[in-house]
């Protein structure tokens, strides 16, 4: 199971309370139209059909942000965040595991409200129990990249025209070689 024990804590942002979990089968209908806006959807049905493999995997885990305690009480999906742990690597293990932060969705109407600093706190917890070292994505240049700068993440250029790299890495600073020395 994912930990995330302080995303679980209550948030609260413009006087709604927010908090994160692991994502469920259930939620595919909350969350269909976060996945087709987000695009590169080619088929629905295949979606729909792969979602639940998604859920409970302790290598691509799938986060949802809601509100209140969930539709039952009136509250509901406002966003999701998406991981792949790269798992164990050949050569280093688990001392340089990896994941790829792969979606970050936040619905409309709830953007710069926090939901995506909380999802944000949810995968560095998720990283933190499973003992990662690093988490990566890249971002658009649009809203996506200046997002991520406000919450206080510094990226890079991403070596593709109109996106950039972020990275979180989690070891010791003292153990931080320079690209060259690391020899990766």
């Amino acid at each position: 199971m994912v930990q995330m024990a302080d995303a679980r804590r209550q948030a609260r942002r413009y006087g709604v309370a927010m908090h994160v979990r692991p994502a469920v089968p259930t939620d595919f209908p909350a969350l269909k139209p976060m996945l087709l806006d987000m695009g590169f959807v080619e088929d629905g049905a295949a979606l729909e059909a792969r979602f639940p493999s998604f859920c409970g995997d302790p290598l691509r885990p799938l986060l949802v942000a809601e509100t209140g305690g969930g539709e039952a009480d009136g509250g509901g999906m406002i966003g999701y965040a998406l991981l792949h742990d790269y798992g164990p690597h050949l050569r280093s293990g688990n001392s340089h595991r990896t994941a790829k932060l792969e979606d970050l969705y936040t619905a409309p109407a709830w953007r710069r409200r926090g939901v995506a600093r909380l999802l944000m706190t949810a995968v560095e917890d998720w990283a933190r129990a499973g003992l990662l070292r690093h988490v990566f994505w890249y971002a658009n240049t649009h809203e996506a990249g200046p997002a991520y700068v406000r919450m206080g993440y510094c990226h890079a250029d991403a070596g593709q025209e109109g996106f950039l790299f972020f990275e979180i890495d989690f070891g010791n600073p003292a153990d931080r070689l320079p690209h060259p020395q690391r020899g990766s």
